[in-house]
């Protein structure tokens, strides 16, 4: 059949339809509320009910009464007349802004926190609506720890710094009891920062070092160098260190080590405390 104007986007009609339960009892509750009886048509046995008072049945809001007790073993429904339900396609890419309300977005529970990292938003690529994982546009992992003591280091020897107080660890990446390292579970590029803070009692400092390793072996290094034409060189040489690490998620990990010369080859200390030695870690996004 030909149409004038839009064709008619529904595919079916059909009614809201209530089975009951039954008792011997002339008092039923309708799963939907209607005006009067003459809404309904109610059938027991099969056999259509004559609607009104007097009648076979009454109803008002969700009330039905009987004008008789039903037994048991009746089999009754009503059909919903005023409450038509149907099945409609909107048209491809009909529903736009103007369709949608705002509760849309406003009526929804508000987070009171970060989102989890499989919480997904909605964007748009190119045009196109899109859903992404918070995970995959957040800093996490992060972390940051730091050493609670000072500890003490030999000269020229590489020591791993135990930084075993953490500051901050978002996904629990870091192990800040034995292997004293960051191994995130997220791959990706990070951006790493280190510093660590030489104290030489005797004076003889020559050279303060920061490093950074991976996987085991040495990724960068930072130096302090004293003048070493001085008999006492110096005392004490704070060094930081900022790089950017590819880190693969699963088996990648990195630690911190200091190193220090001195003139009279004698131990000196990595300072703890308010936080003068440790490092840290966080993920960048869109790279």
């Amino acid at each position: 059949m030909a149409y004038i104007g839009n064709q008619p986007t529904d595919n079916f009609v059909t009614f809201a339809t209530q089975n009951f339960s039954t008792s011997a009892t002339s008092s039923y509750t309708l799963s939907h509320a209607v005006s009067n009886e003459n809404e309904i048509a109610l059938f027991i046995n099969n056999v259509r009910q004559h609607p009104g008072s007097g009648k076979a049945y009454t109803a008002s809001g969700t009330a039905l009464t009987l004008s008789a007790n039903t037994a048991s073993t009746d089999v009754m429904y009503c059909v919903f007349l005023g409450r038509a339900l149907q099945t409609v396609n909107p048209p491809n890419a009909s529903v736009g802004s103007s369709q949608v309300s705002a509760d849309l977005i406003t009526g929804q529970t508000a987070l009171a926190s970060e989102p989890a990292t499989t919480d997904e938003l909605l964007i748009s690529d190119a045009g196109t609506l899109k859903r992404i994982d918070y995970s995959l546009i957040s800093n996490r992992p992060a972390f940051e720890a730091v050493l609670s003591a000072h500890q003490s280091i030999n000269d020229n020897a590489t020591d791993k710094v135990e930084a075993d107080t953490e500051i901050l660890d978002t996904d629990s990446c870091y192990d800040n009891s034995t292997n004293f390292r960051f191994q995130p579970n997220v791959a990706g590029k990070y951006f790493v920062y280190a510093r660590v803070l030489i104290d030489d009692s005797a004076g003889a400092l020559r050279q303060s070092i920061c490093l950074l390793f991976k996987n085991g072996s040495e990724l960068a290094r930072a130096n302090l160098n004293f003048d070493e034409s001085s008999s006492s060189e110096g005392e004490g040489g704070s060094v930081t260190l900022n790089t950017i690490v590819d880190m693969n998620g699963s088996s990648d990990y990195l630690e911190l080590f200091a190193e220090l010369d001195s003139n009279d080859s004698g131990s000196a200390n990595v300072q703890g405390v308010n936080r003068k030695t440790g490092f840290g870690a966080f993920k960048l996004i869109g790279v």
